[in-house]
């Protein structure tokens, strides 16, 4: 079984490319992650979002601005 970059294991549960060329791939943490089925897209037009298994999230809008959603919280978000 792979592991993501904090050591946690994982299994591809489904990637692809949709009909508007965008990326996708998502990945099963199993029933002990705060977010078990996790994914992110890539997008043609250089965005991207992430959903992580902790419970937080990611968007860049490829332009250079992003957000971060922490786990289980509000928003809170940052320009870059």
């Amino acid at each position: 079984m792979p592991t993501d970059n904090r050591g946690q294991s994982y299994q591809y549960s489904g990637s692809g490319t949709n009909s508007q060329g965008n990326h996708y791939c998502s990945r099963d943490y199993g029933s002990s992650a705060p977010n078990t089925n996790s994914y992110h897209y890539s997008n043609t037009n250089g965005s991207y979002y992430y959903s992580n298994a902790n419970g937080s999230s990611y968007y860049n809008d490829g332009k250079g601005s992003a957000s971060y959603t922490p786990p289980s919280s509000g928003n809170a978000s940052g320009k870059k």
